[in-house]
């Protein structure tokens, strides 16, 4: 007799699909019933109508992903383990968020600050030990890598969380799903764009296609996320949870951001395959001029940080932590050329790297058109109509223009190798600016949004 327990694919008759896939689909049922019962007086329509939405998309997202099932269980464990030691006191609008400076789990591990926090160690670890398995040519510390990183995807979406359950706490008017300021969205970026890396990592894992040193370069973009968040949060204050502006007060901000944030972390991830990919490519070259855009690249990526001047009115010039983040950025960039050769050999093959660039821009190309067409209803809700060439909408379209360009040139004209590469990594650049640059340098519309 055959005991062999069918894995089938999401579509697949319901007869075929194992016991475990509907255990999840009722663990995900029955925790949106309780906090439709729980919380449903709290919410608007629209919310109501994204938990509804959510239920079949994480059923679904957990049977096409296995791993993603014992994520959603344990952050969902952990939220509510945190709101449970929030709510032991209760103060005037309902849980005491003073027991996050009381309870050791709050203080340590479970409030929204501290989560973040060990989401950001994590993240560093994970770059840490990749860097290691390249350096070590073995797969444990690879290994150790890709832990840290889902390990931290675990606190940054339990912290997110939280944090969503404290803001409705502070006071009724106040509460939020958290993409609404920088600090909020730079942890959405961190922990989408390690998710979406580690899901390639599985997939090609199961291929017979090993990307694991690969996650060396994609975890450096996280890092360097993950720096700029420490710094919004101590230099800037900005961890503190605020009102939202009324121009945020819209619930297109709940399917907007998200979306935007899947192509920016997409496009970063393609970034940083893009350049392995020219790592790679330029292993045996001895020539310092052949070397050199490959390092100016690097370095211009790195050069954004001395944009960040300390606060006004506070002291003049770049402050000293762009200034050693510029410099271990610079060094970091450096030593990855110097020692070109060894890191390529760790590298997967050049069609593989080809095909998870593609991969990545493609995904990121689908959820930022359909960003900024939501984003478009929004400006139409807010201000009265769909497109204003505001700074920030213009360069939207320039980045969705860029990756239209890049696609179509690689499905018509079989856009392929170094071209290709420094195309996706120059469009970091473009996002990059699109992202941060226009809310530093440019004044319109979005300007509540400026650092």
């Amino acid at each position: 007799m055959n005991t062999t327990t069918s894995t089938a694919l999401p579509g697949a008759p319901a007869a075929r699909r194992p016991l475990t896939d509907w255990l999840f689909a009722l663990v995900v049922m029955a925790v949106a019933g309780w906090a439709w019962q729980t919380h449903g007086a709290a919410m608007d329509g629209y919310e109501k109508a994204i938990l509804a939405g959510a239920v079949p998309s994480l059923i679904a997202l957990g049977w096409f992903w296995k791993p993603l099932r014992l994520l959603l269980v344990g952050c969902g464990l952990a939220t509510w383990a945190a709101m449970a030691l929030y709510l032991r006191t209760t103060d005037a609008h309902g849980a005491d968020l003073a027991q996050a400076d009381n309870v050791f789990l709050l203080k340590y591990f479970l409030s929204s600050q501290s989560a973040i926090l060990w989401m950001s160690v994590l993240f560093f670890l994970s770059t840490v030990f990749y860097w290691l398995g390249v350096v070590s040519k073995g797969d444990t510390a690879t290994r150790l890598g890709s832990r840290f990183a889902w390990a931290g995807v675990f606190m940054a979406l339990t912290g997110t969380l939280v944090r969503w359950f404290e803001s409705h706490q502070i006071a009724p008017d106040i509460g939020h799903i958290p993409v609404s300021n920088l600090y909020e969205v730079f942890v959405l970026f961190a922990w989408l764009t390690t998710a979406y890396w580690l899901y390639y990592e599985d997939r090609f894992a199961k291929m017979g296609q090993a990307l694991g040193s690969l996650g060396a370069f994609v975890m450096l973009v996280v890092s360097a996320a993950v720096g700029f968040l420490l710094w919004y949060a101590v230099v800037r204050g900005a961890s503190e949870i605020q009102p939202l502006v009324p121009a945020l007060q819209s619930w297109w901000m709940k399917l907007h951001v998200p979306a935007n944030f899947v192509g920016y972390g997409t496009f970063a991830l393609a970034a940083m395959v893009a350049f392995a990919y020219l790592v790679k490519h330029h292993a045996g070259e001895t020539r310092w001029w052949k070397l050199a855009p490959l390092w100016l690249m690097g370095v211009v990526l790195c050069f954004e940080p001395v944009v960040f001047r300390a606060k006004p009115g506070v002291e003049g010039g770049l402050s000293a932590y762009w200034a050693v983040y510029f410099g271990i950025s610079a060094l970091i960039v450096a030593a990855i050329v110097a020692a070109r050769k060894p890191i390529a050999a760790r590298m997967p093959a050049f069609d593989v790297l080809d095909d998870v660039m593609y991969k990545a821009i493609a995904v990121g190309f689908a959820f930022f058109t359909i960003a900024t067409i939501l984003g478009a209803f929004w400006a139409a809700e807010a201000w009265g109509g769909y497109w204003s060439w505001d700074p920030k909408e213009t360069w939207a379209l320039i980045v969705w223009l860029n990756y239209a360009a890049w696609l179509h040139m690689r499905l018509m004209k079989g856009l392929r190798g170094a071209f290709a590469a420094w195309w996706a990594l120059a469009g970091l650049l473009v996002t990059s600016f699109a992202f941060l640059g226009v809310n530093m340098f440019l004044s319109g519309l979005h300007s509540y949004g400026e650092l």
